[in-house]
């Protein structure tokens, strides 16, 4: 699903809206409306918990907002047709606060006080660490009336998982317009078909080390939710662990992290472990921890070498982030774990000693399952770069026979910059049917858009990955006209030509 050009509209509107009272940092103006999509949505959450209780009968289910009448006030659809000066002060007083998880005592305006509870969080969740240095920062009653209704009007969208993510990944875009570097989301498409490449189970341990928005694993998260219901909704161990224990996001980047404590939590992931941490550096001992790694890394970077953790620079000696990041994958992973990542094209086919290096660290020391080859314009309109999904085991006693490679050459989208739904789907079926199904591509000619190669012609060629260097291509033999029938063609075009023209003369004549 691709945001549409209504929905961009109303998003540039309330920008421009914020712009012109004065919040000019795009940062800023991302938090704000992070909190208010969030607030929305935890009233949607409430409607949907309202009317399952009615369904169902009995005692009501636990609630987000408070039962008494000051409680249910902090709800978007009891405040948001309050007059500007009531609604600015709601917020920002009341409502704020709340979300924030702050206990804390405000003066109403009849002299008493009440004690606001703030919003149930885990005791270890890290979503009220984020949340400390958060401020409501609209400056005015007219500019927060303003932003309220244009948020209430995307209702429709909010309510869309997939489409709220769209969201995020147009206010993000403009980030890169406004300076900033190095941001973009994955395309919700393609982390459903990696999580459904690696399918996680219920008892799997999911880390992104470079979590952005959190788009991995709110997925993986609703992936495994759609698969365990049973399990999720009858056994409370299993519950605890997807709640507490089981995913866990990295980035430096705090307003990345604020989205998606926030996003986690309205997917019942209440306490998962969403942290700041530099997950190259040396700060970051993470060692054999997790079951399954879903990510997308920043491509764009090198690093200071000495601020690096050797044990990744023992693996390949570089400061190119796309490199380390592999080699950080393979040292989190617990033996046995799988990893679904994204990479640039040049990771593949790299000529420098330290691609090669993580290249052949993959094929002859884990095991190396699959490349999947995507079109450059699966990024587009935000970055133009070619990438690849590479997927693998870590064993520590290598395991690679063949590997599986696809040529992806549509994702069912146009690879312009319009990105246009062209409502086929693409390859993303057959790679996920060919993919659970690796002992039914033997035989497949190189001449189709998957096969398997072995692994020691990959070590033959130094270890490269390009799906080029395996591919064959069938050429086919093109006849054309003679030359002859080209000039009898050109003479018959030239004299319908001089007849039309005699035709116009006679008809100005006239």
């Amino acid at each position: 699903m691709v945001i549409t050009g209504e929905l961009k509209n109303q998003i540039d509107k309330i920008w421009d809206d914020m712009f012109s009272y004065g919040i000019a940092n795009p940062l800023v103006v991302i938090e704000q409306l992070t909190y208010l999509f969030f607030i929305r949505s935890l009233d949607m959450i409430e409607e949907q918990n309202e009317r399952n209780d009615e369904l169902i009968g009995g005692s009501p289910s636990e609630r987000i907002f408070p039962p008494d009448d000051y409680g249910q006030g902090l709800r978007w659809s009891k405040f948001k047709h309050l007059p500007a000066d009531q609604l600015f002060e709601r917020i920002k007083d009341r409502v704020f606060p709340f979300i924030k998880g702050m206990d804390t005592t405000i003066k109403l305006d009849d002299g008493t006080t009440h004690k606001i509870k703030g919003m149930k969080i885990g005791k270890k969740s890290t979503y009220a660490q984020h949340m400390i240095n958060a401020n409501f920062a609209l400056p005015n009653p007219l500019i927060t009336e303003k932003v309220v209704t244009a948020i209430d009007a995307l209702t429709q969208a909010l309510k869309d998982n997939d489409l709220k993510g769209d969201l995020y990944e147009y206010m993000i875009s403009k980030l890169q317009t406004a300076g900033r570097i190095g941001q973009f989301r994955t395309p919700r498409h393609i982390i459903r078909m990696m999580v459904r490449l690696i399918n996680p189970q219920i008892k799997d341990t999911i880390i992104d080390p470079a979590c952005g928005t959190g788009g991995f694993l709110v997925l993986a998260g609703e992936y495994v939710r759609k698969n365990n219901e049973k399990a999720l909704r009858l056994d409370k161990k299993a519950r605890d662990h997807y709640q507490r224990g089981m995913f866990a996001g990295y980035d430096t980047d705090q307003t990345m992290l604020r989205i998606t404590a926030m996003n986690t939590i309205l997917h019942n992931m209440d306490e998962a472990d969403i942290r700041f941490n530099d997950s190259l550096s040396k700060d970051n001992s993470d060692t054999e921890k997790y079951s399954i790694v879903l990510a997308n890394p920043p491509f764009k970077g090198s690093l200071d070498h000495d601020a690096v953790a050797p044990s990744l620079t023992s693996v390949t000696d570089t400061k190119k982030t796309e490199l380390l990041f592999l080699a950080l994958f393979l040292r989190i992973l617990e033996v046995g774990g799988r990893c679904a990542c994204i990479v640039p094209d040049g990771v593949l086919f790299g000529s420098s000693t330290a691609h090669k290096a993580i290249r052949k660290e993959l094929i002859e020391k884990h095991k190396l399952q699959a490349v999947i080859s995507m079109p450059s314009g699966v990024f587009k309109p935000y970055a133009g770069v070619s990438t690849a999904i590479l997927i693998f085991t870590k064993t520590g006693k290598g395991g690679t026979d063949n590997v599986w490679f696809y040529d992806m050459q549509s994702d069912g989208y146009s690879l312009d910059d319009k990105r246009m739904d062209l409502g086929t789907g693409g390859d993303i079926e057959d790679i996920v049917a060919r993919f659970k199904s690796l002992d039914s591509e033997t035989g497949r000619e190189r001449t189709e858009q998957s096969f398997l190669v072995p692994k020691q012609e990959i070590a033959d060629n130094d270890y490269d990955l390009s799906i080029n260097k395996y591919k064959k291509t069938v050429s086919k033999a093109t006849e054309y006209p003679s030359t002859q029938e080209i000039m009898a063609d050109l003479n018959d075009i030239e004299s319908r030509i001089l007849t039309g023209l005699k035709e116009l003369e006679a008809m100005l004549d006239e």
